[in-house]
């Protein structure tokens, strides 16, 4: 039981993290021989923190249902329809690709070129509607184990005219339709081992600490300039690429 509360804590802290969920829940998963498929219950995880982040952006959330910021509303719609069309087939056809590493350390490059591109060209930003394209279709490639979905949209927003703050918002909120569908599609098929006892205890844990390690990111973001919030997630980047292959 307590293999599933570490896998739960895990995924509650990663997932916000330019680390990719998938790949670190999967490989956990794989060392501690559960018996679930593991990149279905890294997928799975999602649900929780996709609730943490429907949650925690409730009021934002509830200004785009009431219809009152159609702009944002316009960027996640074109984001999540790109996603689902990428990550769709991917999931069905891709699971077994295991390239992690490489992936992780060209996220790893791309974080810290953004960080000192924006230091140096600060009035070069793309269109917000061209970031929406861009980050919908490296998150729909974050179903590979390895891709980091954070990172990738990350550098995606990064591109535009957005402050620190402002980024990590809409990446972490950006999660929120592609994670609760990818948590309900599995929840349908493969519910005898996803909906058991341990699984369920993983996903509170997952809702629980991502919900923490949200909080703690987004006020981080308020008390630092893009630059040096890229830096830090390159780093990490660059270290869980170390880790990887080393194991």
């Amino acid at each position: 039981m307590w293999q599933y509360f570490l896998i739960g804590l895990i995924q509650g802290i990663v997932e916000w993290l330019p680390v990719s969920s998938e790949g670190v829940v999967a490989l956990t998963s794989h060392f501690l021989n559960l018996t679930v498929n593991p990149l279905n219950l890294a997928l799975f995880l999602h649900l929780g923190t996709g609730l943490a982040a429907l949650i925690y952006f409730r009021h934002e959330w509830g200004r785009i249902f009431r219809l009152e910021n159609p702009r944002l509303l316009k960027f996640i719609l074109i984001a999540t329809t790109v996603s689902v069309v990428i990550s769709f087939p991917l999931y069905n056809y891709l699971t077994a690709l295991t390239i992690g590493p490489i992936l992780l350390l060209i996220t790893g490059f791309g974080l810290l070129f953004t960080a000192f591109f924006q230091r140096s060209q600060p009035d070069r930003k793309a269109k917000f509607k061209h970031l929406a394209w861009l980050g919908g279709i490296l998150q729909g490639l974050a179903v590979i184990p390895g891709f980091s979905r954070s990172g990738g949209t990350i550098f995606a927003l990064s591109l535009g005219k957005l402050e620190t703050k402002q980024i990590l918002k809409i990446s972490y909120m950006m999660a929120v339709p592609v994670s609760l569908g990818a948590g309900f599609y599995l929840m349908l098929t493969d519910s005898v081992s996803l909906l058991s006892g341990a699984g369920l205890i993983a996903l509170a844990v997952s809702f629980i600490i991502g919900l923490l390690t949200l909080k703690f990111l987004v006020y981080i973001s308020e008390q630092i300039n893009f630059f040096w919030l890229a830096f830090i997630f390159s780093l990490l980047c660059f270290g869980g690429y170390a880790l990887q292959t080393l194991i």
